[in-house]
């Protein structure tokens, strides 16, 4: 049996939210600790970041809110698949808006964080 189902985009995107929620209650390295594969990686403008330190930044410093869009699921094979968005989130008077994309794979049955890219909208 394929990993790859119908409902794949609406799995996808609801573990980006789950993702994002944990960010906003400051559990954002507990929840990637286990949503992460062992050697995923983070890029943003300014360089590649190894998972031991995606997960040490993303604890604490919780977001206030957050909002996506423009969400689009690319299948790659059976066992993986890249979730593409928008990203709008909100940390005091801190305003980010970013494109981004998260890389799954199936692993140990189950969608993990491979890849997580974003880009800051111009």
């Amino acid at each position: 049996m394929t990993a790859i189902t119908d409902d794949l985009p609406a799995q996808l995107i609801r573990q980006e939210h789950d993702g994002w929620e944990a960010l906003c209650r400051g559990e954002g390295g507990t929840h990637y600790h286990h949503a992460m594969t062992e050697d995923a990686v983070m890029i943003v403008d300014t360089g590649v970041i190894e998972r031991g330190a995606v997960l040490a930044a993303l604890e604490g410093s919780p977001w206030d809110s957050y909002e996506l869009s423009e969400q689009r699921v690319v299948r790659l094979g059976d066992r993986a698949a890249i979730l593409v968005y928008r990203a709008r989130a909100v940390r005091g008077d801190d305003v980010v808006d970013r494109r981004m994309s998260t890389t799954y794979v199936y692993q140990e049955g189950r969608w993990r964080t491979a890849a997580h890219q974003q880009t800051p909208v111009v």
